[in-house]
Parts: C-alpha cells; sequence; structure tokens
C-alpha cells in the first residue's frame, strides 16, 4: 500500500491484538487489519495524546476493545482508521479509505466522523447535530455505535490526561448519552464502567465514600457469598442440574444512583449482594428459582420475570429478593448461558451470530427505536427538545403494557394513554378518542403502570390531536407524530400564526422594516437553520416545532444586515399599558408579559385560555393587556392586518405564581350527546366526583335526535381540562366533547 512516503511502522505493536484473533477461532482478515493499522500509524505519526504519548495508542486500545465484543474484521479497520479523516483531512479522506478497505469500512469511518465540515453557529445545535447524525449511522449499521461505545470507554480511561472543564464536560456527555445507549443496546460491560467512571469525575467525593462503604460491608461480611455459593451449590446439585455460580457486589454507580434517587441510606439497598446462577435451559431457571424460594425467604414485590418479558435491549433474566440466614438480604439472577452472553454483549451478540435476510429483518426490528428518535422529517428541532426526548425515550426505565390481543409494548416510566396510542401506530394516536384501563375507562393523560392492559378508542370521525397534547405526551415519539400531524393538515393556519410571530418579532426589532424586507429576513434565517424556504420556518413555528425564542439572535442578525438602523420611537411597552386590576386575581393573573411581570391582563373570551396553553397579549386602549390562545381565530386574523398588528406582543405563564395562588380559571367545553332524559344528571355527576364547580350549563336541540350541552366550570390547567374532558366523554350518551362554545 501507498502511504505517500510516510514513516513505515511495523506490525509489532499490535501482535498482542493478532494474537488475540487468532486463538479466537473465528476467520479475521489478518492481513486488512494490519494494513489498516499501518495506514492509521503512519497517518497520525507526529499526533500526540495530552498525556503525552504517542496518538496511535488510542486506536490501538480501541481496535482492542472492538475485538473483545467479537466483531469483524471490517469494524476493527474501522476502530484503527476512526479519527484519521477529522485529525488527518489534509492527507486523507472517506474516498481514499473506500479506495483502499472497502464501503464497509468507509461507510463506518464516516458515521464515526464528527461534523467538521459543516458550519453550527450554536454548541448546542453542533451537540445535538453530532448525536443525530450518530444515530442515523446507528440506524445504517449498528457497528457504528459498537466502535462508538469503544471508542468513549478508552477515552474515560484516560480522561485524566485533560484539563478539568473538558474532563467534566466529557464525563457528562458520557452519562447523558453514552452509558444510556450502551444500556439500551444491552451491552452491559461497558455501560457498568462507563457510568463508574463518568461518576468518579463527576462527583468524587460521593464516588469515593460509596466506594469506602461497599469495602466496610464487604469486609464485615466477607465470608457471606461464599456461604451461599456453597449451600445453593449443594441445593442445585441434588437436581442434577449443570450450573454455574457467579458471586458480586453491586457497582459503585448503581448503588450510588439508589441512594439518591430513592433518598436512601446505605444500609437500606437490599441487593447489595447478588448470586448469579447460569443453567443450560430455560426450564432449569424456573426450578433454579423454586430450589431458592424453597431455601431462602422471599422479599415480597422483588421478583421480576424477564424471560417470559424481555427488557426491549433483549436482556433476559429471572430476578429475586430473598433473606440469607444471616438475615442479610441478596439478590438471585438465573438466566441460561446464551441469556448470559447477551446480558453481558448484548444486541452485539446477536449481530455476531445472526446472519442473512430475516435476521437483518429482525436486527432492523430491534433498532427501530432508533429510526424512532430521528424520524422528524428533516425539519429543524430544538436542541433542548431533542435532547429531553432522548433523555426520556433512552434513559428512563420501561413500563411494560398489554394489548387486548396480548402484545407487550414498552413505554417509557411515566408516558401517558397517549403515548401507548402512538407507540402503536400514527393513525391509532391520531384518531384516538379514549382509552381503557384494563376495561374500565380512563383519562387520556393518565400512566398505565406495568402488566396493565390498555385498549384504545379510536373514530373515524375523529378531528384528529390537540395541540394541549404536546405537553401531554411524554415520549419524543409521540411529540414528534402530534407535531408532523399538524404539519402536515394545519400547514397553511400555521403558516399564518409563524409568520404572524415572526412579523411581530422583527418589527419590535426595527419598525422600519418593510413587508418584502420581512419575507427576505424570514427566508434568510430559514436558510441559516437549514430550511428550505421561509414558508417552512413559518409553518414549523406555528405548529409549534420551534420556539420562537431560538430564532430571534438570527432574526437580530438579518434585520440589521438589511434595515436602516434609524428607527422611529418604539411602539407601546408592555410597562406603559394603562394598569386596571386583573378580573382573575389582584395580581397579573398568572401572566409574565413581555418578560414583565405584574401588568394587568384579562383573559379573551373568545379562547378562555388556561395555563399549559400557548398564549399572546394584544395591548388594548386602557383596559390592560388581552390574553389569547395563540392559535385562536382572532389571533390569526388580527396578525394579518397592518392596523394593530404592532399591538400583539408576547406572552407566558407564570407557574410560580399560579402554583401558589392555587387560583382557578374558567373552561367551556361542548358535550355532543344523545337526547337522553340521563345524560344531563350523568354530566352533573361525573362532573360533581372530579370536584369541578359548574358556573353556566345549558343545552340545545342538535338535529332529530342529539343535543348539545354547553358547560362552563373551573379549571387548574390543561392537564385538569383534558382530565374532565375524559371523564365526561366516558358517560354514557355522550358522543364527543370539544373545547369551547360555537
Amino acid at each position: 500500500m501507498n502511504t505517500s512516503g510516510q514513516i513505515e511502522r511495523s506490525a509489532d505493536d499490535i501482535k498482542n491484538l493478532l494474537g488475540m484473533l487468532k486463538s479466537s477461532g473465528k476467520k479475521y482478515d489478518l492481513e486488512k487489519i494490519t494494513q489498516a493499522y499501518l495506514y492509521a500509524a503512519n497517518l497520525h505519526e507526529g499526533q500526540f495524546r495530552n498525556s503525552g504519548e504517542p496518538y496511535i495508542i488510542h486506536p490501538v486500545a480501541v481496535a482492542e476493545i472492538v475485538a473483545a465484543l467479537g466483531l469483524d474484521t471490517d469494524s476493527i479497520c474501522a476502530a484503527f482508521l476512526h479519527d484519521t479523516v477529522e485529525d488527518c483531512s489534509d492527507k486523507t479522506d472517506i474516498a481514499t479509505i473506500e479506495k483502499w478497505f472497502g464501503t464497509d469500512v468507509a461507510m463506518l469511518v464516516s458515521g464515526l466522523t464528527k461534523l467538521v465540515d459543516l458550519n453550527i453557529e450554536d454548541k448546542e445545535e453542533a451537540q445535538m447535530e453530532n448525536i443525530r447524525r450518530m444515530l442515523l449511522a446507528m440506524s445504517k449499521d449498528v457497528r457504528v455505535i459498537f466502535i462508538k461505545l469503544c471508542d468513549r470507554l478508552h477515552n474515560m480511561r484516560t480522561l485524566d490526561a485533560k484539563p478539568e472543564h473538558k474532563r467534566r464536560t466529557t464525563a457528562l456527555e458520557t452519562m447523558h448519552v453514552y452509558a444510556p445507549l450502551a444500556h439500551r443496546l444491552g451491552i452491559q460491560r461497558i455501560k457498568q464502567e462507563l457510568e463508574n467512571l463518568a461518576l468518579s469525575y463527576l462527583d468524587p467525593i460521593g464516588y469515593a465514600e460509596v466506594s469506602r462503604h461497599i469495602e466496610e460491608k464487604y469486609g464485615q461480611n466477607q465470608n457471606f457469598i461464599e456461604n451461599v455459593r456453597a449451600n445453593v451449590s449443594a441445593h442445585l446439585e441434588k437436581y442434577n442440574i449443570s450450573f454455574t455460580l457467579e458471586g458480586r457486589v453491586k457497582t459503585v454507580y448503581s448503588i450510588y444512583r439508589k441512594m439518591f434517587n430513592q433518598c436512601k441510606e446505605f444500609d437500606e439497598i437490599y441487593d447489595f449482594y447478588a448470586l448469579r446462577i447460569i443453567v443450560e435451559t430455560e426450564l432449569e431457571c424456573y426450578t433454579a428459582l423454586g430450589i431458592i424460594h424453597e431455601m431462602y425467604k422471599s422479599m415480597p414485590g422483588r421478583f421480576k420475570d424477564y424471560i417470559s418479558t424481555p427488557k426491549p435491549n433483549m436482556y433476559q433474566s429471572l430476578h429475586t429478593t430473598v433473606i440469607g440466614r444471616e438475615g442479610v438480604p441478596f439478590e438471585v439472577q438465573i438466566r441460561t448461558r446464551e441469556m448470559h452472553h447477551v446480558a453481558e454483549y448484548g444486541i452485539a451478540a446477536h449481530w455476531k451470530y445472526k446472519t442473512g435476510a430475516q435476521s437483518k429483518e429482525d436486527m432492523d426490528n430491534k433498532l427501530a427505536w432508533i429510526s424512532k428518535l430521528i424520524d422528524t422529517e428533516n425539519e429543524a428541532i430544538d436542541p433542548d427538545d431533542f435532547m429531553h426526548s432522548l433523555k426520556i425515550d433512552i434513559f428512563h426505565d420501561e413500563t411494560f403494557v398489554f394489548t387486548p390481543k396480548g402484545d407487550v409494548i414498552a413505554l417509557p416510566q411515566g408516558s401517558t394513554l397517549i403515548d401507548f396510542a402512538y407507540a402503536i401506530h400514527s393513525e391509532v394516536g391520531n384518531k384516538m378518542v379514549g382509552a381503557k384501563i384494563n376495561g374500565m375507562i380512563a383519562p387520556i393523560d393518565k400512566c398505565p403502570q406495568n402488566g396493565e392492559i390498555v385498549e384504545v378508542l379510536t373514530s373515524a370521525a375523529s378531528k384528529g390531536p390537540s395541540r394541549d397534547w404536546l405537553k401531554i405526551v411524554r415520549t419524543g415519539e409521540a411529540r414528534n407524530k402530534i407535531r408532523q400531524w399538524f404539519k402536515r393538515e394545519k400547514r397553511s393556519e400555521n403558516i399564518q400564526i409563524g409568520r404572524g410571530e415572526l412579523d411581530r418579532e422583527i418589527l419590535r426589532i426595527s419598525r422600519n422594516a418593510t413587508e418584502s424586507q420581512r419575507t427576505e429576513i424570514i427566508g434568510n434565517v430559514a436558510t441559516r437553520m437549514g430550511m428550505h424556504s421561509g414558508e417552512d420556518l413559518c409553518n414549523t413555528i406555528g405548529y409549534g416545532g420551534m420556539p420562537i425564542s431560538k430564532v430571534l439572535p438570527k432574526l437580530r442578525e438579518e434585520v440589521e444586515k438589511l434595515v436602516s438602523p434609524e428607527e422611529p420611537e418604539p411602539i407601546l411597552e408592555a410597562e406603559q399599558v394603562k394598569t386596571v386590576p386583573s378580573p382573575v386575581s389582584g395580581k397579573s393573573g398568572g401572566i409574565i408579559v413581555d418578560g414583565e411581570r405584574g401588568c394587568a391582563v384579562k383573559f379573551a373570551k373568545c379562547c378562555n385560555p388556561l395555563p399549559g396553553d400557548a398564549i399572546i397579549g394584544f395591548i388594548t386602549k386602557g383596559y390592560g393587556v388581552s390574553i389569547h390562545k395563540r392559535d385562536c381565530p382572532n389571533v390569526v386574523t388580527g396578525m394579518q392586518g397592518d392596523e394593530f398588528f404592532h399591538r400583539w406582543i408576547r406572552a407566558e405563564w407564570d407557574m410560580e405564581e399560579i402554583h401558589q395562588d392555587h387560583g382557578v380559571f374558567e373552561a367551556m367545553i361542548q358535550i355532543f350527546a344523545d337526547n337522553d332524559i340521563s345524560v344531563i344528571a350523568g354530566v352533573t355527576a361525573a362532573l360533581a366526583e372530579m370536584r369541578v364547580s359548574i358556573l353556566q350549563i345549558n343545552t340545545r336541540k342538535h338535529g332529530e335526535d342529539d343535543i348539545i350541552i354547553n358547560v362552563k366550570f373551573t379549571c387548574k390547567d390543561t392537564g385538569h381540562f383534558h382530565s374532565v374532558m375524559s371523564k365526561l366523554k366516558a358517560v354514557p350518551h355522550v358522543n364527543s366533547v370539544i373545547r369551547g362554545f360555537n
């Protein structure tokens, strides 16, 4: 191979790796691996790590970890080359790597290369784009994330050489992204080491304290595990079960996390000790479980069967916590050898042994959750929102819920019934009108629990999801699907709302901006944010895909480029509004107007906004600021004309004041129901059961056999409102419930 006259190195530097590959008994292309090492070594010649060591030490270490996972020749080659394009861009590129090492290696290296060629102005956006690119590459070939995790593991092992601020930044990213990804993929060995290393840098005092407790407790009971192992072995041998026993102590991070999250003292950690029983067959797992429960008293509520219901990362095992004869609780894990291999290596173990079209389809199904994370139709996404969705969808423990047909749906803990509906299918969520848990009607914002059977009620007459659902759902998948529905079905309305907000902000920066200049400014900002047109930007803001605050810095820069700096006196500011007592409270009704608290406000009767709604203010003449829902028809219409355009002003809820005051707000609904004598009584009884005060109720005929019931009642916020709606939808003879009066 031509290395452009660079210094030639010897393959002796990787003789340990080559020896490991030869002894594995698997077919590796050792010549290709050696050439990849030599190519990387020559490219990195003269480069050094922060520790002062030659840089090539890092790719070699990563390749060794990759080989230990049992990955293939191309993965090991990519491990050697993963930093070459980024750190040696003047010497090589993806096309050159593809020429020498093939398409697969080039694709893996490309997926591992950061966005060094993109001009991303915001650091948060840069981090988000790097993670999204990694996930996208991972969705195409899971080996990308295997190699990336090995790369991060070696970086964490050698983190001491970096400055303090970089150590903390790297440790935070490891704890928030890479360790949870390793967990989601089931690679427990890497996950646990990443967690412990990250904790040692993020909270060195806490790490040292827990480590000290572990050493002291283990010293006090150093014979405990050995005695348990001997006792269990004797009983298992009586039943002629072939087994392996492993005793262990929980990791520092797992104990630290339990103490922190559950506010427990060290002595309250019951599963400090654990015994792992590895047997040959699934039947022997349950036999061993029966033997353990015969020997020791089990702790109620501490048994989990992950064999019949595996975790999404393919983990299978029986878990039970029992009390030893010395009164010491300990956990017992029981699994087969194959289950144990998957528990250690996760999806990497599955990938190594499965080939062919059927297995590729099976692998794609197991990685479907990655596609859901990045399924955003290439739109601009708020980095905070993206990272929040990532944390919810990957980091949280799962809740296992059953469909009426017995299928298991895994959801992040805290997910609602709306999340469940969208996890089944987009159309199920879009047509959802209610839900049942174990056969009983439940509010759509309720969180199902492990083992419950959930049925989603749908209707072809459904008008689609509510914008308020965006504040209820927990998962990024559901949030994205709801936004995509509004993006697709309400585009013209979204564009009007978004254009109105953008125009208002531009004119607040400079009143000299003409309509054509405003259009050009919006188009320029859209281009800078990677969108095709200004309408796309307006649409994204209009349906809530991006907060207006994320656009303001770029908007100001574009205004300064295009609009003359000479400006007249600014329009009426919030603090100049003539104040009148708020009709809701003596303060400000829980509203912050243009960043200011204490402004007099009133709530528009046309839309009756509730805490949790997206809102906007209108500066009235002498009556303070009128607060509307952002999607109120009067707002959409009012922003189209120039006469009142400048009087629209930014507003948001002051949730702290609202929670302190425990105030209530007026809400209005229309109930479409059968004209039955019992329906009014059912509605009032349902409201009384929820302790909701009725302010007004009346009925009118609607068609031959139907009626409309208008109800005005007191409400705390949008969450409370949706609970009331769900309750009313369950009343006999009620067909549908919508917000507001016609």
